[in-house]
């Protein structure tokens, strides 16, 4: 590592709960997130489904179920 490296400050991100700034560096083991609060809000919003990723409904288990069942009969899945 050369000296410009060195004197260089850590990269910083927003919380993505909070939106303080918290450096990105190994002393922080809550990053991306400032505390272990804002990372516990954001694992709660994701466990109530508050958060999503966008994309098609996946289906469900009795939807396989039948999927399955036609194509083993040699059906069409339409």
């Amino acid at each position: 590592m050369n000296d410009t490296d060195a004197n260089q400050r850590p990269l910083e991100v927003a919380c993505p709960q909070c939106h303080t700034k918290v450096a990105w560096s190994a002393e922080n083991p809550y990053r991306p997130f400032c505390s272990k609060r804002c990372q516990l809000l954001d694992l709660g919003a994701w466990a109530d489904e508050s958060h999503r990723i966008a994309g098609e409904p996946a289906m469900d288990e009795a939807d396989l179920d039948e999927l399955i069942d036609r194509l083993e009969r040699g059906g069409s899945n339409t």
